[in-house]
């Protein structure tokens, strides 16, 4: 099969960063799937694991990419979710091979259908993001969701801070919809501050600007809840006084050093998420993240949510993926950055 992947982590400016190379097809196991991969995205997880992993003990190539959507081709003897030729979207597992390839293997229990009001571009752009913002609101900080009449009373706050990147353009819109939570975001860019609007956001502020005097000027002096997304160690002093007391953060991102005590005086706490837990411990409640896309499919499909693909830049290759990899590592992406059909 075709793939994208490398041999030794490299700056994206380098010839070997990314290369076409061909693959025999992954073997399956008793409890996954093969997909034939149709569209995939990039995040900045791939960036990461590109510029500093290299191949797995025994692997000539490191192949990348985790978010997809696709078709099943292939399933495991174990395998009681779905059928040959389901369309299925997923954001796949760190711990394995990933999804620059012409057929990707993966556990069932991450997989949900597609949904079906989207193409597999639009769909490709969600699954790690929308995994991301579910846990990071309802498991990590814990946040209520409402109930019917609750949309039109809310109360309390929550400080988005990177509005307009994938989580948080993703994040927004479940947020704003099925939360009873006031939304501020951060962009500093008139389209990302659009982009914010657009997403659900009730008010967007400046992160490049005193971000608590801007909240203090929307009558917004704390946030019950804070979801860091990135520039966390750069913003943390500031977002510790902006946490209301007993309130909570939660960050995505990996900061080199945070002064947590920070946080004592308030009581407040800091929630880490991390999306692939789940499926690199195979947690007992790993098919949390199957039930969880199955819902965010519904709600795409009812018109509640809304892709965040705002960049495709055609066929899965290397050329493609370099492109996508400049564009997430200049720090400028807003939304999805999507390849394939």
């Amino acid at each position: 099969m075709k793939a994208v992947g490398y041999t030794l982590p490299s700056p994206i400016e380098a010839p070997e960063a990314l290369l076409d190379i061909e693959l025999p097809e992954p073997e399956i196991g008793p409890r996954d799937l093969l997909v034939e991969v149709k569209a995939v995205s990039v995040n900045p997880v791939d960036v990461k694991v590109r510029a500093g992993t290299r191949p797995d003990e025994g692997a000539e190539y490191k192949v990348l990419g985790y978010d997809a959507a696709g078709v099943v081709v292939r399933r495991g003897r174990d395998c009681s979710l779905f059928k040959v030729g389901d369309e299925v979207w997923y954001a796949g597992s760190i711990a394995r091979q990933g999804t620059n390839a012409q057929f990707h293997a993966v556990d069932e229990r991450i997989v949900a259908p597609k949904p079906k009001s989207i193409g597999f571009a639009e769909a490709a752009a969600l699954p790690l993001t929308a995994i991301t913002a579910w846990e990071l609101l309802f498991d990590r900080l814990g946040i209520d969701q409402f109930k019917g009449a609750q949309a039109h009373q809310r109360k309390g706050v929550l400080l988005v801070v990177g509005g307009a990147g994938g989580v948080g353009s993703i994040l927004t819109q479940i947020a704003s919809k099925l939360t009873a939570l006031t939304v501020v975001a951060t962009a500093s860019r008139a389209e990302t501050v659009q982009w914010c609007y657009g997403n659900g956001a009730h008010f967007v502020i400046d992160h490049h600007r005193p971000m608590l005097q801007q909240m203090e000027e929307l009558k917004f002096p704390q946030a019950e809840y804070i979801a860091a997304l990135t520039g966390t160690e750069r913003h943390f002093p500031e977002l510790a006084n902006i946490v209301a007391p007993q309130g909570k953060i939660g960050i995505i991102d990996d900061p080199k050093q945070l002064d947590v005590k920070l946080l004592k005086r308030k009581s407040a706490s800091l929630h880490w998420e991390y999306m692939f837990t789940r499926p690199v411990f195979q947690t007992q409640d790993i098919l949390r993240q199957h039930d969880l896309l199955v819902e965010v499919a519904r709600l795409v499909d009812l018109g509640t949510l809304r892709t965040t693909l705002t960049q495709h830049l055609g066929a899965i290759n290397a050329q493609h993926l370099r492109r996508a990899h400049q564009m997430q590592e200049s720090g400028t992406a807003m939304g999805k950055t999507v390849l394939g059909v």
